[in-house]
Parts: C-alpha cells; structure tokens; sequence
C-alpha cells in the first residue's frame, strides 16, 4: 500500500485496544489453539460476536465490554498475547502504512484470575513487539498498560509497578478504562499516585474520560485534567460541551484521542453532524487531538477511514486532517523513556 499524499510521513494511531486489533480469522485460531469454548461452532457467527457488526452500533458501553470480554479471555495465555501484538503491528503498517503505534491493553485481564504469570504475559507482549520491530523496522511501537475502573487500588498499583519494571524493554505509557462501578460517576482521584509513579519513572499517562455520563462526565474529566495532569485523555469528546473545561485543556497541553466511529458505534456521538459540530469546536477553542480507530478490527474500521470520514462530512480540512495525524507522531510516548 503506497503512502498517502497527505500522509508522507505514515499514519499515527495512539489509542487502539489490543482486544480489538486482531483480525477475527487469527482470534479464531487462537481460541481452537488453547481448548477454549466458543459461543458458536460457525466462523462467521463468531466473526459478528467478536466485532461491532451491527452499522447501527451498540445499546451502550457495558455492550461493548463484553465482546472485549470474550477477546480478553481468547488472549488469556502469553502464546496468545504474543501473536496479537505481533499480528497488530504487522497488520497495521501492511494495511494502512501505520508508522506510529501505541498498543493499550490490562495484562490482568489476560492472567486468567491470577492462573496466569503476569510476568509471563507483559513478557509475551514484548516479544510479540520485538518480533513485529524486526520484521517492520519502518514502525516505531510501544505498549501501554491499563488499569481497570472495577479493581481495587492495590490491583491498579500493581498494573502500574509493572509497567515500570517493563518500561526500559516497550512499555511506555499507563491508562485506565473500563465499566464504572454501579454507573455512578468514578473518584479518578485513588489513582492519583499511581499516575505520579507512573509520571516519575518517565512513562506516559493517558487517561480514558469524558466518552459517557453528560454532566458528570464533564466533572470527571475536570478532576481528571486537574488531579492526574495526564499528557493525553482517551476520548474526551464531552468537554466540547464545557468552553471553561476547554480552555483547562488547552492551557494544561493535553491532547484528546478521538475515535470518531467508536464514537458514532457507541452512541456517545448522535451522529455525523455531532461529530462535525465536536471537531470544529475543539478546532475554534484551540483543543489539540489526534485522531484514532479505538479497535479497527472489533470496529470494523482503519484509521485511514476515520480520516476520510471526518474530511467527507466537513470535519476536518485535509490540512487539519494532516495536522493531526503529525501530532500524533509527535505526541506518541514512544521513545520519550
């Protein structure tokens, strides 16, 4: 695939799921290879399981994190975890000329409960990502750790220590994710000092925030920009909603990862004309972001499409189309240790 015109330099994708970026015949394979017990016998059946097949999207979040579950559980060894990220990497730069890519998973979603070494599936990732850099030299690479809204501070702290023993061989950076609670609102605060351990070993901190909950969305991502000081939040749409909220954004320097079609397939944007009015208040108030797909598998998308999207529907002009995508080579975690 020959390098986009607008695009000399390769794409930059920053926030993609490793549990939605593996294509589904290699998740298919992987599941036989380790005895696990599939909803359906039927390769298609299980291709609409494991993907957002429906173009109307999912009900709400809780839908999409259980098809997260289910690829969760299909990388659940570190023979799995390791051919995913190698497959994702490879993937991406054959597919889309990705020369930038950030790889966000919960080693402690793999572990089987504990069953599992954690050590073992960190490690795993990191041969898949050294394996993936031999073959694609072209492709600068690195894995983010996440914590989990649903674990206890002492399970995050221990997501975190493990990033940093790991940083020197391609972890780069630490985020957390995942359902709330009840669907109450989370107290982003309890990480606080997770985040400056993360911060004082050189590691990167992007946060996911301000995808859901309206006015309590907006008042997590305030704490979040005020408390954490992350480099970049995953999402955080909602603060087009909130000009003060912009201006904190913008004078703390932190850039937004969007994922317009995740967006769009979760209903967390009504619409195209939602997403046309986010992206040019973000461009009006001086809001950076970069632009991503979130899982191009499970969302059956590829960065280059979420570009073509937002440049279609007036968006984006190509030249802030560009704009992005060369802060996201700039902004990338990688290589910062």
């Amino acid at each position: 695939m020959p390098k986009s015109p607008l695009f000399p330099e390769g794409l930059a994708e920053l926030h993609t799921h490793l549990g939605g970026s593996v294509a589904t015949d290699i998740m298919w394979s992987l599941a036989h290879e380790q005895g696990i017990a599939l909803p359906t016998r039927d390769f298609w059946e299980f291709d609409q399981i494991v993907t957002v097949s429906d173009p109307r999207g999912v009900p709400d979040l809780d839908s999409l994190d259980r098809i997260y579950h289910l690829t969760e559980l299909i990388q659940s060894s570190p023979l799995a975890v390791e051919r995913s990220v190698h497959a994702a990497i490879g993937g991406a730069y054959r597919s889309q000329q990705i020369t930038t890519l950030e790889l966000r998973f919960n080693p402690m979603k793999r572990n089987r409960g504990g069953e599992r070494d954690l050590d073992h599936i960190i490690l795993a990732a990191i041969r898949g990502l050294d394996r993936a850099s031999l073959e694609y030299p072209q492709v600068r690479a690195g894995l983010i750790l996440m914590m989990d809204r649903t674990f206890s501070a002492e399970a995050n702290r221990i997501v975190i220590d493990k990033a940093i023993r790991y940083a020197p061989r391609g972890v780069v950076g630490v985020d957390i994710a995942g359902p709330r609670p009840g669907g109450a609102r989370y107290d982003y605060t309890q990480i606080k000092e997770h985040v400056e351990s993360a911060r004082n070993a050189g590691l990167g901190v992007t946060i996911h925030v301000g995808e859901e909950g309206g006015t309590f969305g907006i008042d997590e991502t305030r704490e979040v920009v005020e408390q954490l000081r992350p480099d970049r939040i995953g999402h955080g749409i909602l603060a087009a909603r909130d000009p003060k909220l912009m201006e904190t954004i913008r004078e703390a320097n932190i850039t937004l990862e969007i994922c317009p079609t995740s967006n769009l397939l979760t209903k967390a944007l009504s619409g195209e004309d939602e997403v046309r009015d986010t992206f040019r208040t973000f461009i009006d108030n001086g809001v950076h972001f970069t632009i991503a797909t979130d899982g191009p598998e499970m969302m059956r998308t590829h960065l280059i499409d979420e570009f073509e999207l937002l440049t279609r529907i007036g968006a984006l002009t190509q030249e802030e189309a560009a704009a992005a995508n060369a802060r996201g080579h700039a902004v990338s975690f990688i290589g910062r240790q």
